[in-house]
C-alpha cells in the first residue's frame, strides 16, 4: 500500500511575489485568492463523490517556512495516517522536522530528503478545510 496518496501543494519562492502572481493570474489565467495561492479541486477516481485539492502557492524568498532547506520550492504529499507515517519514516533513520501540527483543515509534518529538500506530509480533513487559510510568509 503506498504512504502517499497524491499531491496536496507545490510551494515556492519569488523575489517579486506579487509580480509572479500577477504573471500567473494575466497569462495562465490562475484565480488567486485572497490568501494568496490557488486551490486546484478535483475528485478521486477511486472515490468521486469525494472533493480533493492541491495547493499552489508562492512565497516571498525570505520565508523560513521551507527551512532548514535552503531549495526554493517545497512539495507537500497526502497522507491517510500521518502519525504511524512519520513513526515508520522515523525508524527507517529519516529526518524528521519539527513536530506535528493539527489545524482545522488537517495533519502537517515535514521530512528531509537525501538532498536536504524539505517535504511536507499532510493528512487532510477535507469537511474542514477553510478556504481563507491565511497565506504563509
Amino acid at each position: 500500500m503506498s504512504r502517499i496518496t497524491g499531491i496536496g501543494g507545490i510551494f515556492f519562492k519569488a523575489a517579486d511575489p506579487a509580480k509572479l502572481k500577477d504573471w500567473y493570474k494575466t497569462h495562465l489565467h490562475f484565480d488567486i485568492s485572497e490568501w494568496g495561492g490557488r486551490a486546484f479541486m478535483w475528485r478521486d477516481h477511486e472515490n468521486p463523490d469525494e472533493i480533493g485539492r492541491t495547493e499552489w502557492s508562492i512565497m516571498n524568498e525570505t520565508t523560513d517556512y521551507l527551512n532548514p532547506s535552503t531549495k526554493n520550492f517545497m512539495i507537500n504529499y497526502r497522507v491517510t495516517d500521518l502519525e504511524k507515517l512519520l513513526e515508520e519514516l522515523r525508524a527507517e533513520g529519516v529526518t524528521v522536522v519539527g513536530e506535528m501540527e493539527s489545524h482545522s483543515y488537517g495533519k502537517f509534518g515535514w521530512i528531509l530528503d537525501p538532498e536536504g529538500q524539505k517535504i511536507e506530509l499532510w493528512e487532510p480533513i477535507e469537511s474542514g478545510f477553510d478556504t481563507t487559510v491565511e497565506e504563509k510568509s
